[in-house]
């Protein structure tokens, strides 16, 4: 029996997904820093996941599709993304280096195909997987939006997940990994909403990573920019307190490092977006966005062709050393106790790829950096 994750945000929720999907698999053999983790070849846990990034990761307006990418292996369990594949320019994607560096088997989803189309693809991916569960991860927890929340910001992809996996009639479960760590929807409104389920449902489940789960993420957060999963991370590792990213300043506290479990039914029947989803069957990804605006009044492919170019650093020079690159993170920063890896190299006025320079510089292994 073989479960199928799937990373339910796109961006950088396969980090986050990875943890869980170790977490519950209960497959880690060795983890740390530097060091071979996880198992090996066909045991190892199966992730899907789309290929939808912020824009100085991709340049390109909306998600990728399988037409996007060259290198990806045909298998049973879908389209497969390896260490050789590529999107093809001017398009970005992190995703064949996360193949590289995560102990998962990736898998690209591909929004292209319409609603039924990503619904008989999860279900031939589950099919592939065996009699297991399909477990929808979510980082963060915008997945159980309301759409009125005023801290949203992606709500479709999570949303076609849900309706894609009621259409696809499958035995799914849905996961919130870090709750709040997204800042989509704060915190304590979130556990409310998840403390209600779990009344309704008459359970209260939920589980805790360990620290060795985290570090099997490790060679992935010393690079990547994303921010939920890393605050997920350092919360599974116990840091404690507020961090800065890029849009908000986030509490991590001991909820910060839980899963949270609900069901399908329930999370679908929060999420406006899924049932809007489920009601109009769009054809195309771009109905499904308008869809989605119209609910929310967000549009994320309009939003990203609205950009004319990705975001571009300053031609700061790099930082003589930490102490003058922490006091001009921490000027930027206000009063928290930690900041990302993406926060601190745009502090610093650098582009992402240069995060491992940073880390260095800074003297940190951990997901995220303290200040104090």
């Amino acid at each position: 029996m073989s479960d199928l994750f799937i990373a339910a945000g796109g961006g950088g929720d396969p980090i986050g997904t990875a943890i869980t999907a170790i977490a519950m698999s209960a497959r880690l053999t060795t983890a740390g820093p530097g060091g071979a983790h996880g198992t090996a070849g066909p045991d190892l846990p199966v992730v899907a996941t789309y290929s939808w990034e912020r824009p100085e990761v991709d340049p390109t307006p909306g998600p990728l599709g399988v037409r996007d990418f060259t290198g990806l292996l045909d298998r049973p369990e879908g389209h497969v993304l390896t260490p050789a594949a590529r999107a093809v320019a001017p398009a970005g994607s992190t995703l064949p280096r996360l193949a590289a560096d995560l102990p998962v088997r990736l898998v690209l989803l591909d929004p292209y195909e319409g609603l039924a189309g990503l619904a008989a693809r999860i279900r031939r991916l589950a099919e592939a997987c065996g009699p297991g569960r399909v477990r929808i991860v979510d980082v963060g927890g915008d997945i159980l939006t309301h759409g009125d929340e005023d801290t949203l910001c992606s709500p479709l992809v999570d949303a076609l997940v849900l309706a894609a996996c009621t259409l696809a009639d499958v035995d799914a479960t849905v996961h919130i990994a870090g709750p709040g760590t997204d800042g989509e929807i704060p915190q304590d409104v979130l556990l409310d909403r998840l403390d209600r389920l779990d009344r309704l449902a008459g359970t209260d489940d939920r589980s805790a990573p360990t620290p060795g789960h985290a570090q099997a993420a490790y060679r992935a957060l010393a690079w990547h920019p994303s921010e939920a999963s890393a605050l997920f991370a350092a919360a599974v590792l116990g840091v404690r307190g507020t961090v800065r990213t890029v849009g908000r300043a986030i509490p991590l506290t001991d909820a910060s490092a839980y899963v949270r479990n609900t069901g399908l039914e329930a999370a679908v029947a929060e999420n406006p977006v899924a049932r809007g989803l489920l009601e109009s069957r769009p054809r195309t990804v771009d109905e499904a966005a308008d869809l989605s605006a119209q609910l929310t009044g967000i549009h994320e492919i309009a939003r990203e062709r609205r950009l004319t170019a990705p975001p571009t650093p300053s031609a700061t020079p790099f930082p003589a050393d930490a102490h003058r690159a922490r006091e001009r993170i921490r000027a930027q920063a206000g009063d928290v106790s930690h900041v990302t890896s993406r926060f601190a190299t745009r502090a610093l006025g650098l582009p992402w790829q240069r995060i491992p320079e940073v880390r260095t510089l800074l003297g940190d292994d951990g997901p995220v950096h303290a200040l104090h």
